[in-house]
């Protein structure tokens, strides 16, 4: 199933309309809440890989306050790529958070109108119930999500810095500068990585209730 929505997602993508790659979804069967759950499943996994990357790119930063010799350009270039990738990382988590949120909103408009064509009001109650619920939940989830996400932002400024720090001082004395700095660094990739296990955390509560 996610090959064929790969499929329709290329095939709108010129026209860079959700309601109508949602639409062609669900003339195949696939619906919002479907969708949700896979995207939902999708920010784990991008938040579990920024997780790795943030550490990859801290323990290479370990690595040179503990430099003891050979060419410190190598390191440097280790050090950028790790920043590249970490930013890359960081966006990834971005778009996928921003994907749920857009199908979503979407699947509570639907819920929301089609409230109005209960004709038994003991169903729409119930419906109206549920729909609060799931909200509320999804609230909840996508909060700490983003605040996983606010926390990614410091790190990645940590990490330009030393790059740019040690890009224009390719010396002793840069890597004495950077290791004074590497406390405060290690202090924020674990915050990140704890509030990243907070928001995973609440997506599994929260894909729980729609299965």
């Amino acid at each position: 199933m996610k090959a064929l929505l790969l499929i329709l997602s290329l095939s709108l993508t010129l026209t860079g309309c959700q309601s109508a790659y949602y639409a062609a979804a669900e003339q195949v069967g696939y619906h919002k809440r479907e969708i949700l759950v896979d995207r939902v499943e999708d920010a784990q996994e991008s938040q579990q890989e920024a997780q790795e990357q943030f550490s990859s790119a801290l323990e290479q930063l370990k690595t040179l306050v503990d430099f003891d010799g050979g060419e410190l350009e190598d390191v440097y270039d280790k050090v950028k790529a790790e920043y590249d990738d970490a930013q890359d990382a960081a966006d990834a988590v971005t778009s996928r958070i921003n994907g749920v949120n857009d199908v979503a909103d979407a699947m509570f408009d639907e819920w929301q109108t089609e409230l109005e064509q209960y004709q038994s009001a003991n169903l729409r109650r119930e419906s109206e119930t549920q729909l609060r619920d799931t909200r509320r939940r999804y609230d909840s989830m996508l909060k700490a999500m983003r605040q996983a996400e606010a926390k990614m932002d410091p790190v990645l400024k940590r990490l330009k810095d030393n790059e740019l720090y040690l890009k224009h001082n390719l010396n002793a004395r840069a890597v004495g500068a950077i290791g004074k700095e590497f406390g405060a660094l290690e202090g924020e990739v674990e915050r990140v990585i704890a509030e990243m296990n907070k928001a995973i955390a609440e997506s599994d509560k929260f894909i729980a209730t729609l299965q």
